[in-house]
């Protein structure tokens, strides 16, 4: 991509030079200081002692953000490590984005995601619909509008297996597989991580299409082996009934197949109540290295207890990533609740767990980032977005800043 690299100024270089706009702005504007005829020797030495803090902090606190220890990938901001050995959540105020070029590979440590340098990684971005009806939200310009005009570093793919247009049902494999590669390639062009989504949802159980599952994954991993920037998600919303005996059962089969080709890719794997039981997996987890665990909620329906849940399966040691969210009801159409929203990511942050938000569409349900009156495939203006789409360009790039800023 064009522009800035993707590893920004450090926080302190930032403060520093925002002091020196200050002071000189007070002083064009007569605030605080007179700007009179003669006192040319005075504002040169204001400009020396400014100019001074921002050289002192450079060398503190480092120009590109770095530190020793664990921080997040790009160098936005620091991590400590806990007593238990898992990297707690960094500073965002400021951070710049995590991304491929700068964390690499990922792995999981403790609860955490952590780049090739041992930095800890959040991820943060959206997730498309179902591939087979919003196809058009899988393209290069939206993707790198996503990166820096939003401040995502992950985009999720979507691949519904049942339901009209399932992979598994009556869907056209090919386009739909197209769309997976055409979605890795867009992501992987644009700096972000990419999760490919085996969304199963009315088929309750992934034990259901586990055949189709093997095959898909075991093509797919073999296809994207030395893309560091693929994570994998096997089953989405396990529901119905569907026991955590029975996602285990399905997860111990599927894991093995993407490990002959890519031994060490981050694999995501979905909890029973449509991935809220993360209590379940946390009693009994999987025997496998790299592995997350799938934590959904929507804002207006899942408070506190369900943040309660999550923050003990946390302590527990069970690594978590909310692949995917709402800031409406359930449903996902229904109301809004920004409030809560606003207390889940307060918490997701200061825990360090990776979010993507549902979803990239312009579909007419409160939970899509776009009006349905919009037209538009890429090229998103302020005016386009719906409610949540809003607040989650807001929420990315208020926090942690965008690639381009």
């Amino acid at each position: 991509m064009a522009g800035k690299s993707n590893e920004q100024i450090g926080s302190p270089c930032r403060i520093a030079a925002f002091s020196l706009y200050t002071l000189l702005a007070k002083r064009l504007d007569g605030e605080d200081v007179t700007m009179a005829e003669g006192n040319s020797k005075a504002t040169a030495t204001l400009l020396v002692a400014v100019l001074g803090a921002v050289l002192m902090a450079c060398a503190l606190g480092g120009c590109a953000g770095s530190s020793s220890g664990s921080s997040v990938a790009s160098g936005s901001g620091s991590a400590t490590t806990s007593s238990a050995g898992a990297a707690s959540a960094p500073a965002t105020s400021g951070s710049s984005v995590a991304a491929p070029s700068t964390g690499g590979a990922l792995h999981v440590e403790g609860t955490r995601l952590v780049g090739k340098d041992g930095r800890a990684v959040q991820l943060r971005g959206a997730s498309t619909h179902g591939l087979a009806w919003f196809p058009t939200y899988v393209n290069d310009a939206l993707f790198g509008e996503l990166r820096t005009d939003w401040g995502a570093n992950v985009v999720r793919l979507a691949l519904y297996t049942a339901e009209s247009g399932g992979y598994c049902t009556d869907g056209d494999k090919a386009q739909l597989r197209k769309l997976v590669d055409d979605g890795v390639r867009y992501a992987t062009d644009n700096g972000l991580y990419v999760i490919v989504d085996w969304h199963i949802l009315s088929d309750n159980d992934p034990n259901m299409h586990a055949d189709e599952a093997e095959a898909f994954f075991r093509d797919v991993s073999a296809a994207y082996a030395d893309h560091g920037n693929v994570l994998y998600e096997i089953c989405n919303e396990p529901n119905g009934g569907t026991s955590w005996a029975d996602v285990k059962a399905y997860a111990e089969r599927i894991i093995p197949v993407i490990r002959e080709n890519s031994p060490d890719a981050v694999v995501i794997v979905g909890t029973p109540t449509w991935s809220q039981d993360v209590d379940a997996a946390a009693a009994n987890p999987l025997a496998f290295d790299n592995i997350m665990y799938a934590l959904h909620f929507y804002a207006a329906t899942h408070k506190d207890d369900l943040r309660a849940k999550a923050a003990a399966a946390l302590d527990a040691g069970l690594p978590l990533f909310v692949t995917e969210f709402g800031i409406c009801d359930a449903s996902g159409n229904g109301a809004i609740d920004e409030e809560q929203a606003d207390a889940w990511i307060a918490f997701l942050d200061e825990r360090g767990v990776s979010y993507v938000m549902w979803n990239l569409s312009n579909k007419a349900e409160s939970s899509a980032a776009f009006k349905p009156t919009c037209s538009k495939a890429s090229g998103f203006e302020d005016a386009d977005l719906s409610q949540s789409g809003a607040w989650l360009k807001r929420t990315l790039s208020q926090r942690f800043g965008t690639s381009g800023a």
